[in-house]
């Protein structure tokens, strides 16, 4: 078999070059060329178009049928709720984290689980064959029909998965494995891209579902290009603390679903275990009320979660006080100490801000606005917030408490856990009253502010 030609192309502009150079001589960027394979092009004239032409098929788009697709359930059902239900026939799941993390103990237990109705391939890139075993032993999972392949190269992988056919394939990771028809080393962008599509094609040609696990930087994004997000169907991150026995699962990119969904790990001796109940990981048991503590509830996916926001005001001694954010964005909360200062009248400029999300989650929504400004004006007043009160909604620049998106959700799960209060964006107030809780719905800042005396 005569060895695939290689060609450059320009991440910036797109042009190719037959050899490697320092600048584009397309668009005269430095450093933008990467390797690549050369596709073979068709006959040329009016064969080329013919044979162009023969490959494709037209449709018309009311002539597809619209049908539900498919799900096998992997046995896990947090893992099943982010990926939409569970794996999808020719899909291609790309799942990222931090190192020691916990993505090849999932992986393995979700593997154990489908070889007892499907076959299954584990690729192993990183560990040996008795490295897998062990775990699989201290796990104490049936790995009996779990078939195993310590293999990096990409054509070997192709072949061993032609000739067994399996259902299901975990590659771990795409960073190790490499094409023999690119000189570059594996990891690298020329090999990560091409090795993702050549198994892309793979899966969606052949029927078999693809789980890549990917590395990520020290800045927690997908090392390689971001092509790799583009070329998958779905994109999942693992996050957590590796000092805390809790992990969390969340989708940035599913074909077959919901983004945002969120499922929730504990990490024990024999693998990761499901959590029932995940909002009372992230909400501190208190003996008594305490000052600039407050409840509130955000929206990840299809599920609502109760996440307890710490604040913390101290007298600062430096000519500009600190402004730490843990779980929520930095540059917001800048934004939201002033709109407290201009609207509410109660400024913070003399004051070391210290603003945490409990139990190590990220909120990204704006729906906290609300609960960290009554947590700050809590901390600074020394003045805990009423009992079983939980608060949300989004804060503008004018002072104004803007609605959130499926707030009736919200406060019925708040209702469920026992919560007896609610202030609210007037807007999201509901039409009819639910049992056991009181609503206070606010139009602006300084309102909320009187509101929670």
């Amino acid at each position: 078999m005569a060895k695939a030609k290689t060609i450059y192309s320009c991440t910036e502009c797109g042009g190719q070059s037959p050899k490697w150079q320092g600048q584009c001589p397309h668009c005269d960027a430095w450093n933008t060329l990467v390797e690549s394979v050369a596709e073979a092009l068709p006959a040329s004239g009016k064969n080329r178009f013919s044979a162009l032409a023969a490959s494709g098929k037209l449709q018309q788009l009311a002539e597809v049928e619209a049908s539900e697709v498919s799900r096998t359930p992997t046995g896990i059902s947090e893992f099943d709720r982010v990926l939409g239900g569970g794996l999808v026939e020719g899909g291609v799941v790309l799942i990222g984290g931090d190192p020691g993390i916990g993505k090849s103990t999932l992986l393995l237990q979700a593997l154990a689980h489908l070889s007892q109705s499907q076959k299954v391939l584990y690729v192993s890139g990183e560990e040996s064959a008795q490295q897998i075993a062990l775990r699989a032993k201290r796990l104490s999972l049936d790995a009996r029909s779990v078939n195993l392949l310590p293999e990096i190269q990409l054509e070997k992988i192709q072949a061993t998965i032609a000739n067994e056919k399996p259902d299901v394939v975990v590659i771990d990771s795409i960073q190790t494995v490499y094409s023999e028809q690119l000189t570059s080393a594996p990891g690298s962008v020329a090999q990560v891209r091409e090795c993702a599509a050549q198994l892309t094609r793979l899966a969606k040609s052949n029927g078999v579902t693809i789980i890549l696990v990917g590395h990520v930087t020290k800045e927690g994004a997908l090392a390689g290009p971001r092509v790799l997000e583009h070329i998958v169907d779905t994109v999942l991150y693992f996050e957590g603390d590796t000092h805390s026995s809790f992990r969390l699962i969340r989708a940035f990119k599913n074909r077959f679903g919901a983004v945002n969904e969120l499922g929730v790990f504990a990490m024990t001796e024999k693998g990761l275990r499901e959590v029932s109940n995940p909002s009372a990981l992230f909400l501190s048991q208190h003996g008594t009320q305490v000052a600039g503590s407050c409840v509130m509830v955000t929206q990840e996916g299809t599920r609502p979660l109760l996440v307890e926001i710490q604040a913390l005001l101290d007298a600062s001694h430096a000519p500009t006080p600190r402004r730490l954010s843990l779980g929520l964005e930095q540059n917001r909360l800048a934004m939201l100490l002033a709109v407290l200062h201009r609207h509410a009248g109660i400024a913070c400029f003399d004051q070391d801000v210290f603003i945490n999300a409990v139990g190590g989650v990220k909120i990204t929504e704006p729906g906290a606005d609300l609960a960290v400004l009554l947590a700050i004006v809590s901390s600074l007043r020394s003045k805990p917030l009423p009992e079983k009160m939980v608060v949300f909604g989004e804060v503008g620049l004018a002072g104004e408490v803007r609605p959130v998106q499926r707030g009736q959700e919200r406060l019925k799960e708040a209702a469920k856990l026992g919560f007896t209060h609610a202030i609210i964006p007037k807007a999201n107030a509901p039409k009819h009253k639910i049992d056991g809780m009181t609503i206070i719905a606010v139009d602006r800042v300084d309102e909320a502010v009187e509101k929670m005396r």
